[in-house]
């Protein structure tokens, strides 16, 4: 039930980040407030004996990117600390994965992802100057957690496993559309699918707990 309300909680302050003027009040507490619920869903996960590593190591990729939001909505430019953030987040979930299952499977799964991340990086490349490096090591580790993801689904097939994929996808999702919007140029409603796909896959990752 507290899962369930917490899961409601979150849709309710994530709607009210999302339709707040930038750099309001609301803006600023929403954003937050919203991974705070998701996080705190996540304590409440039932773990077993044998899960229980993942549910903290989830746990603590959720508060890293707690950190790269603040530090990404903050009003003077701290994009370089919120891209470190989100990538220590998402070594935990590349750990989470591994130690519960993930195993390489054939290297023909892994050419979806290296194309994607191919094209998506040869489009803002003429755009990133000197955030070539950062952003090129920060989309491979994005690229190997969605591969490990799949790669633990695919070795276990429980359905934890696959929504755990398809919110590596969502974070995907959300990174492509962050980069597009900020260094190519302005999307229309591009803040609004940015959050909605940022929120679903952080939802999704710490629903995973099992």
């Amino acid at each position: 039930m507290l899962i369930i309300i917490l899961t409601i909680l979150t849709i309710i302050s994530g709607i009210l980040h999302i339709i707040a003027k930038r750099h309001s009040t609301n803006f600023y507490i929403f954003k937050p407030l919203t991974m705070l619920f998701i996080i705190l869903m996540a304590f409440q996960m039932p773990a077993t004996a044998n899960s229980t590593t993942y549910k903290y190591l989830i746990i603590i990729g959720l508060v890293f990117s707690l950190a790269g939001d603040i530090f990404l909505m903050l009003p003077t430019d701290h994009f370089i600390a919120g891209l470190l953030s989100f990538l220590i987040a998402h070594i935990f979930y590349i750990v989470a994965f591994i130690l519960t299952g993930a195993k390489l499977v054939s290297a023909l799964y892994a050419i979806p992802f290296l194309l994607y991340g191919i094209v998506l990086f040869s489009v803002l490349l003429p755009y990133l100057k000197e955030m070539k490096i950062p952003v090129a090591v920060y989309a491979s580790i994005l690229l190997l957690m969605s591969w490990t993801a799949f790669s633990r689904w695919m070795v276990s097939f429980p359905a934890k496993s696959l929504i755990a994929f398809i919110g590596s996808l969502s974070f995907m999702a959300s990174d492509s559309i962050l980069a597009l919007d900020r260094f190519r140029n302005k999307m229309t409603y591009g803040q609004a699918s940015l959050m909605i796909t940022y929120f679903l896959a952080q939802w999704l990752i710490a629903f995973s707990i099992y």
